[in-house]
């Protein structure tokens, strides 16, 4: 809950830093893992839940030139996700997404983390409600460059 509140609090802050006073990463090929945290899926048994947390899933991105770090939070275009906020200045960033599902209604992803001009650490929580109740994955992310 106090994730929530500090990303309620930091959007409403004054603009983030322009893209210019951010630190710039290297061109290359980057990888986004995220690790399954917590989980809470109504219906789903308690067994593949267990066997789900700590598993990881990279998104590759390419940066053709050295550009400022919120690069790397821009969500995958394929997944058609909405931002509804962000503020990256100071190491630490806030960022609100609304990401559409195929059946029922959007999830809505509060990530916060820190960051220098080798990545980004930080945490995304996802919730939303299923045909039998809300839900909620908590998501550990590192951001880290892999080749050139």
């Amino acid at each position: 809950m106090l994730k929530y509140a500090a990303v309620v609090l930091i959007l409403a802050a004054p603009a983030a830093a322009s893209a210019a006073d951010l630190p710039t990463i290297a061109a290359g090929r980057w990888d986004i893992t995220s690790t399954v945290a917590e989980l809470s899926i109504p219906g789903v048994p308690g067994f593949v839940m267990r066997m789900m947390r700590g598993k990881s899933k990279a998104e590759r991105k390419s940066i053709a030139t050295a550009q400022a770090i919120d690069a790397l939070l821009v969500p995958d275009p394929k997944a058609q996700c909405r931002v509804d906020g962000q503020h990256v200045a100071d190491g630490h960033y806030v960022q609100a997404l609304t990401c559409p599902q195929k059946r029922g209604k959007p999830v809505e992803i509060a990530r916060v983390g820190t960051y220098d001009r080798t990545g980004f650490v930080g945490q995304a929580i996802v919730t939303g409600v299923t045909p039998k109740g809300p839900m909620k994955i908590v998501l550990n992310q590192r951001a880290s460059r892999v080749a050139d």
